[in-house]
């Protein structure tokens, strides 16, 4: 008996120790109605059934001013308040073609980030292969799009993925940086979880955020506790006084999915940004049947005109067959039917 009351106490030591670290919220379970204590003959030091310590998994520990919000609250609920400030999150494209719209969305993220922390910079971390397949953002743009001055935007090209994570291993620890943005291609090998880790407790000892933005990226275990699947959008027409003009492109639009996230929620939004007001919107449902009529297709009904019957169905000789190899005498055209410019040369 006193063994198995100090295996107990040594499980339960070990789950609050691993609640501290997860940053999980330890619960006591209550005893239930009519529950006995614990017996007379149990070991002095074995808990009773009021003092067991549960851990539960899921929501952390922490304020509301440790996320960053998007301000669509659907989604922000569904990541449990939002991003986390002083972490690592993935942002995920599944084809290489999505490259510009993970950029275009971790921008407005940064856009977001640099809102609340105006004099700090943000660095962009990649390599020269991702630099040349995705292209740098535009500077001109910057600003009128998201509101960031060109020096508020920085870059670092590595010559290789190893510097590159070693650069972003530094930059993260540094107060200085409003985040850090670190951009590869692929799952490569080298960026384990042990290389996740380290980025994320690097985040977590500053207070900022780390973006890992990957190209045609796999979903793999990382130490990153949210993960997002984003892709582009159709674009509405631009907005007029008569309303959206026909042929028009208007704001950028993300299709966000849920990968991963500290509430387990899956889900999946279509979001705009405003240029304007430096903020996201969500395009409704029925917003998106009325941009994309072409989307849904009616169900069948029964309709006065049937679709019209096939043609007539001609055979032809399979390839190989005598008809094709081995033409009959009575296939050749008669003399007197032979072009003039086929008739042998008479000699002399």
């Amino acid at each position: 008996m006193a063994m198995t009351a100090v295996a107990r106490e040594t499980v339960f030591a070990l789950r609050r120790q691993i609640a501290k670290i997860e940053g999980t919220l330890p619960e006591r379970l209550a005893a239930p109605a009519g529950a006995s204590p614990a017996p007379a003959g149990a070991s002095p030091g074995a808990p009773d059934i009021a003092d067991i310590t549960v851990v539960r998994r899921g929501l952390a520990v922490a304020t509301p001013d440790a996320f960053l919000r998007t301000g669509i609250e659907p989604l922000d609920a569904a990541l449990g308040g939002g991003l986390p400030k002083a972490a690592l999150s993935e942002i995920h494209g599944a084809e290489t073609r999505d490259a510009g719209a993970v950029a275009g969305f971790a921008l407005s993220l940064a856009s977001l980030i640099l809102a609340r922390q105006p004099g700090s910079p943000v660095l962009w971390i990649g390599t020269s292969e991702i630099f040349r397949e995705a292209g740098f953002p535009y500077a001109g743009g910057l600003q009128g799009l998201f509101g960031i001055a060109p020096e508020q935007l920085l870059f670092s090209e590595a010559p290789r993925l190893l510097d590159a994570l070693w650069i972003a291993e530094e930059a993260a620890r540094m107060t200085a940086l409003a985040a850090v943005i670190l951009e590869i291609r692929g799952s490569p090998r080298i960026l384990d979880l042990t290389a996740t880790r380290r980025l994320h407790a690097r985040a977590q000892d500053a207070g900022r955020p780390v973006l890992l933005l990957r190209q045609a990226g796999e979903a793999e275990p990382t130490a990153a506790p949210v993960r997002l699947i984003v892709s582009a959008a159709p674009s509405a027409g631009r907005a007029t006084i008569a309303g959206p003009l026909a042929g028009s492109i208007g704001r950028p639009a993300f299709t966000v999915g849920i990968g991963k996230s500290r509430t387990a929620l899956p889900g999946q939004f279509t979001l705009e940004w405003n240029p304007d007001e430096h903020a996201f919107e969500e395009r409704s449902a029925q917003e998106e049947r009325a941009k994309d009529p072409v989307a849904v297709v009616s169900a069948s009904r029964r309709r006065p005109h049937p679709a019209p019957a096939p043609g007539t169905v001609l055979a032809f000789p399979a390839v190989g067959s005598p008809a094709l190899t081995s033409p009959t005498a009575g296939d050749q055209p008669s003399r007197h039917e032979r072009p003039a410019h086929r008739r042998p040369r008479r000699a002399g």
